[in-house]
């Protein structure tokens, strides 16, 4: 038997039947990205958080959903810089060349193609929802790319797919040397 919790803002979720602190939920159509449908999943959302989480969760998903295409040009420096940080990492390879080649942010767009829609509790300092946007990259194809939006509101972290929410978790350090999160 599976169970299920509602979202007032994207309705039924059914745990997973591998992890049962993940909450697999419909796929909703994403303004941001102009209007493309993803697939929703909470997760570490154990039974007895269930309640708190449902409204702190709906919040940041009425938040996230409330971001506009305009949103993207605030974020491209970032997803850019991020992709000229691995070419430069790796070094240069032939089959990059269209990435070493763009020349303003908002060209990134056309390297990314985003895939799921994680919710979870960071539950360490502020504890707060943040929304896990994640998908394939053209310079990270083994560990693609996160953009994580804390409240639903607002960018605090572009990275490769790591199991971290922020900056100051992956690298273990304070919240306020954490560029993104910071400025939230």
């Amino acid at each position: 038997m599976s169970l299920s919790i509602v979202s007032r803002v994207i309705g039924v979720l059914h745990q997973d039947k591998r992890f049962d602190d993940w909450w697999e939920g419909p796929t909703v159509p994403i303004p941001l990205l102009d209007q493309h449908s993803l697939p929703v999943t909470f997760t570490n959302l154990s039974a007895d958080e269930t309640s708190a989480f449902l409204l702190d969760a709906d919040a940041a998903l009425s938040n996230f959903l409330n971001i506009g295409t305009d949103y993207k040009e605030i974020m491209a420096p970032h997803i850019w810089q991020n992709c000229k940080e691995f070419l430069e990492a790796i070094g240069y390879e032939e089959e990059d060349q269209a990435l070493w080649d763009i020349k303003q942010a908002h060209e990134i767009w056309s390297f990314v193609d985003f895939r799921n829609i994680y919710v979870e509790r960071r539950h360490r300092r502020d504890q707060d929802i943040y929304i896990s946007l994640q998908g394939e990259c053209e310079w990270e194809r083994e560990h693609g790319l996160q953009l994580v939006f804390r409240q639903g509101r607002k960018l605090t972290r572009v990275s490769q797919i790591d199991g971290h929410l922020t900056e100051a978790d992956a690298y273990d350090t304070a919240d306020a040397q954490d560029e993104l999160l910071s400025a939230f």
